[in-house]
């Protein structure tokens, strides 16, 4: 007897887990051996610092789960839309992790265009919202729907690094997005698999998501979002990120800032 539609369907969303979660787990293990010295966690003299930072607690961190979920969630996905905009949106964090400065909102960076300087805030922004658009346009045949999606798939990865501000809690955001997605059969289990192979190493204090992996995350998220829904499921979705990032822009330039949003800076 041939496997049912559902079958199959659900047999695909647990390879996809899966793989996700495995090329996740190696790269991540493999990046971290190239950064500690040992069991003690001692930096190598060659490039260490850069993959470290220093959390909410005052506690020294790698950005080891980043570029480590950004490649489980592309692989999880396979070839096609939603793999290039999370590799897109995961190349735009790094930047931002290398380059990054401590200018907050979206204000901020373009104000600093208008100047002439192009900062890590303006090439997420423009380089993510450009990523989406063209899969949007990919995922979508209508123009309206093509346009709804890559805002949805841009404003998802903007809310998933907006919450990035304590151990665990961009990890937590992505599953619980997802999770509606994974039993309606949308492709949510990339994102899934990638963020669950290292969530607790980041609820333990000992590796960040960082720009990279909240951002890729995000889209890929965005991604299955998309692929699930209609006009109506997108258009909803679309409110409710622009109505997020609208309250992040004004905490932004507000007091306490730095303690509420760190999605654009």
């Amino acid at each position: 007897m041939k496997p049912t539609g559902t079958a199959r369907g659900t047999g695909g969303r647990v390879a996809a887990f899966v793989r996700a979660a495995g090329v996740s787990r190696v790269v991540y293990e493999a990046l971290r051996g190239r950064v500690s010295g040992g069991p003690a966690g001692r930096e190598q003299a060659s490039g260490g610092e850069g993959w470290t930072r220093t959390n909410h607690a005052g506690r020294t961190v790698d950005l080891c789960a980043g570029p480590a979920v950004a490649l489980g969630a592309a692989v999880g996905a396979g070839s096609g839309p939603g793999a290039f905009v999370v590799l897109a949106a995961g190349a735009c964090g790094a930047y931002d992790d290398v380059k990054g400065d401590d200018r907050r909102g979206f204000r901020a960076h373009l104000a600093a265009l208008r100047d002439g300087e192009v900062t890590s805030g303006a090439v997420k922004l423009f380089g993510i919202g450009a990523a989406s658009l063209v899969a949007g346009a990919l995922l979508k045949e209508r123009a309206v729907d093509k346009l709804l999606a890559g805002v949805v798939i841009a404003g998802t990865a903007h809310l998933v690094d907006l919450v990035d501000v304590r151990p665990g809690r961009a990890g937590l955001t992505v599953l619980a997005l997802a999770a509606p997605g994974l039993l309606r059969g949308s492709p949510a289990a990339a994102p899934m698999g990638a963020v669950a192979a290292v969530l607790g190493d980041d609820l333990g204090e000992r590796t960040m998501l960082g720009d990279t992996g909240a951002h890729a995350l995000g889209a890929a998220v965005g991604s299955a979002i998309v692929a699930g829904n209609g006009r109506l499921g997108l258009a909803a979705h679309a409110v409710g990120l622009v109505g997020a990032a609208v309250w992040a822009e004004r905490s932004a330039s507000g007091p306490g800032a730095g303690a509420v949003v760190d999605a654009v800076g």
